[in-house]
């Protein structure tokens, strides 16, 4: 079972990890720390946007998905969630609107979920489509975002109501969202290509 969590079949990083042993074990976790490290930059770069700025992270996320596979993918996105519990400033928000657990189970936490659960998802559809066409890339990638907004807003709407989340919690962000989608899906066939020269 511990051997499984490292074999990630079919996933574009699958052939930078060593075949066994323990080097497959480092490489695996030094990826995922990796990956974490990118959502944490990516979460504190913001860029001018319409109606709000957007940041990168959905954009660090689907790319990371796709590129790493279901296992490492989680692994990545899971191992952002304990740095970010563990009270390093790795969201959006922080430190400005607290750290560790008080933030996460605070009015994002919806959005935090769906992190996970848009990773999972386009980790699990790269390894199995092998994650070239584009189309279909940018298929599961949008409902991964929709995911992601939508499991945002249903917690979020617990906090302020259904129409002040959406408002505030889903529609600034929608153009933003399907711009980064658009990005990801052609960014994941050309780091392929980039990898298995």
């Amino acid at each position: 079972m511990a051997t499984a969590i490292v074999n990630s079949p079919n996933s574009l990083v699958a052939g930078l990890l060593p075949k066994q042993g323990v080097g497959r074990w480092v490489g695996f976790f030094m990826l995922a720390l990796a990956g974490s490290i990118v959502l944490w930059v990516s979460a504190k770069t913001s860029v001018p946007f319409f109606p709000v700025p957007m940041t990168l992270q959905t954009l660090a996320i689907l790319v990371i998905a796709a590129t790493f596979g279901f296992r490492l993918g989680l692994a990545a996105i899971l191992l952002y969630m304990v740095e970010g519990m563990l009270g390093l400033p790795v969201f959006s928000s922080t430190p400005e609107r607290g750290i560790g657990l008080a933030y996460m189970v605070g009015p994002t936490a919806g959005y935090l979920v769906g992190f996970v659960v848009a990773t999972g998802l386009a980790g699990w559809f790269a390894q199995r489509d092998a994650g070239q066409s584009v189309i279909k890339l940018f298929g599961v990638m949008l409902v991964g975002a929709a995911l992601i907004l939508g499991l945002g807003f249903a917690y979020l709407s617990t906090f302020i109501g259904a129409e002040a989340a959406f408002n505030v919690g889903v529609a600034p962000f929608v153009l933003g969202d399907l711009v980064k989608v658009g990005i990801a899906a052609l960014l994941v066939p050309a780091a392929g290509k980039l990898i298995s020269r």
